[in-house]
C-alpha cells in the first residue's frame, strides 16, 4: 500500500509542505478505497455459502482476516483526519 499506517506526518526536514499532505492525503484514500472493498469480499464470500470456508478454522481465519483489514481502515481513516487538519490549519 502507498501509504503505510503508523507513519508519521513530518519528514527528515521538518513537516511536510502543502503539496506532500495533500499526495499522502490521496494515497491514503486510495488505500482506504482498496481495503474497504477488500474487507467487503472477504464478508461476502464468508457470506455466500456457495464458495464458503469448508471448516471452521478456515472460516474464523477469514473472519480474522476481515477483521484486521476494517482495523487498517479505521486507522487509515484516523491519519486520513489528521491530514485533513493539518491542511486546514495550513491552509
Amino acid at each position: 500500500m502507498a501509504g503505510q499506517t503508523g507513519e508519521t506526518e513530518t519528514n527528515a526536514g521538518g513537516t511536510w509542505s502543502e503539496g506532500e499532505l495533500r499526495e499522502k492525503l490521496q494515497e491514503v484514500e486510495e488505500d482506504l478505497v482498496r481495503l474497504r472493498q477488500s474487507a467487503k469480499e472477504v464478508r461476502e464470500r464468508i457470506g455466500d455459502r456457495s464458495d464458503a470456508p469448508t471448516d471452521t478454522a478456515e472460516q474464523a481465519q477469514m473472519i480474522t482476516m476481515a477483521e484486521e483489514q476494517e482495523a487498517l481502515v479505521e486507522n487509515l481513516e484516523a491519519r486520513r483526519e489528521n491530514l485533513l487538519r493539518r491542511l486546514a490549519a495550513d491552509g
